[in-house]
């Protein structure tokens, strides 16, 4: 008897760590403010971030519900707990920046905003979004 009662408290206990994890992915989000999905821009070109339910922090600040903006060209977002790359086409803004100047040449891209924790750690689709851009 004793352990159907464990068992029932651990399923019960999981579902309230769900429900918890539903409720915060409700209340976070991020948001390029500028530009606008399917904008037309000249480069370079300015791009802002905005983040709800999180904070922006320089990397390494391991704080609670922290982190910082990553810009992914022609990429999709990070998968929860991977870091996220360092490169050419995945642009850290480990400082806590929330806008920057990027500049490309002439084309149309996808430009996803990845938000992860101050080890670079993905957050993952959630706090995630994706636009794309036509640069003349």
């Amino acid at each position: 008897m004793r352990i159907i009662y464990k068992q029932l408290a651990a399923i019960i206990a999981m579902g309230a760590v769900a429900g918890s994890v539903a409720a915060q992915s409700l209340s976070q989000s991020v948001s390029f403010v500028e530009p606008q999905d399917g904008a037309t821009v000249s480069s370079p070109f300015k791009v802002k971030f905005a983040v709800q339910g999180m904070e922006v922090r320089p990397a390494g600040d391991m704080a609670s519900n922290t982190g910082h903006h990553h810009l992914l060209i022609n990429d999709t977002s990070v998968k929860v707990g991977q870091p996220v790359p360092a490169d050419a086409t995945h642009i850290h803004y480990g400082k806590g920046q929330t806008e920057a100047e990027v500049t490309l040449p002439p084309g149309t891209y996808t430009l996803t905003m990845q938000f992860a924790n101050g080890l670079h750690q993905s957050y993952g689709e959630p706090l995630a979004k994706t636009i794309k851009v036509t640069v003349k």
